[in-house]
């Protein structure tokens, strides 16, 4: 059976259900992953998990090697991955606590390390990401919150902004007329970078807030840890359905 990743984001910086856990440190080309992986077993499908924003938490979205962390879970024989993301709502349907399974993605970044061909072997090399998002893993996600009886938003479009700052209201709007309908700050390049080693890749994203300018008044921490504690209830049940049928 294939080794199935979890990369864990704000909100899930370890993953309890694991058994037999052990973790392991990883030295890689591209310099050190955000934390050691936690290797185990869930329901005897061997799972692998990392934090990636560090655990304890310490490492804002800008600053994450994201080359190092795809690069490691191929050299660990990983070739799925479940990236779980806390995002902003943009669109209706993205209520706070609520989750999608993303089909999308814009990518609003800049200066971040974003791909293994950068040309220092003398050649250049481009992948196909009309669909950034692996289908078949995609499928899985959206058929494990029908088992768990959990409502998930089946499309959607990501984009991806630099952080660590929230966006204006302004920027917002902007993303929404983009056809935005949901705004985080760590899938890219993340999903780029396991198309280019060939990985499987899927996104599950946890509405943390109304995206700014959405409703009145500023976005709290306060608001955002509310509903990402709510949120990643059903994130866990939709995993452990997902990983049952895996």
């Amino acid at each position: 059976m294939t080794t199935l990743a979890i990369i864990g984001g704000t909100g899930l910086s370890q993953l309890t259900t694991l058994n037999n856990p052990r973790s392991e440190a990883i030295n890689t080309p591209y310099g050190n992953p955000s934390a050691e992986f936690i290797i185990g077993e869930i329901q005897n499908k061997s799972v692998v998990f990392l934090a990636r924003h560090g655990n304890p938490q310490a490492i804002p979205p800008h600053k994450i090697n994201y080359r190092a962390n795809i690069w490691a879970l191929k050299h660990l024989g990983v070739q799925n991955i479940i990236a779980v993301a806390a995002v902003g709502g943009i669109t209706p349907e993205m209520i706070p606590a609520s989750l999608a399974i993303p089909d999308q993605i814009i990518d609003y970044t800049y200066s971040r390390e974003h791909t293994f061909f950068d040309g220092i072997e003398g050649n250049v090399t481009h992948i196909d990401f009309t669909y950034p998002y692996c289908q078949k893993l995609r499928a899985g996600l959206i058929t494990a919150a029908k088992t768990a009886n959990l409502h998930v938003s089946p499309i959607g479009t990501y984009g991806c902004t630099q952080g660590p700052r929230l966006e204006s209201a302004a920027e917002i709007t902007r993303m929404e007329r983009d056809g935005c309908d949901l705004v985080g700050m760590t899938g890219m390049p993340e999903a780029s970078l396991a198309k280019e080693l060939g990985l499987n890749y899927a996104a599950l994203a946890v509405m943390a807030n109304w995206g700014a300018g959405k409703t009145a008044g500023e976005i709290t921490m306060a608001e955002i840890e509310e509903n990402l504690h709510h949120g990643m209830v059903n994130t866990a049940k939709l995993l452990q359905s997902f990983i049952a049928a895996y």
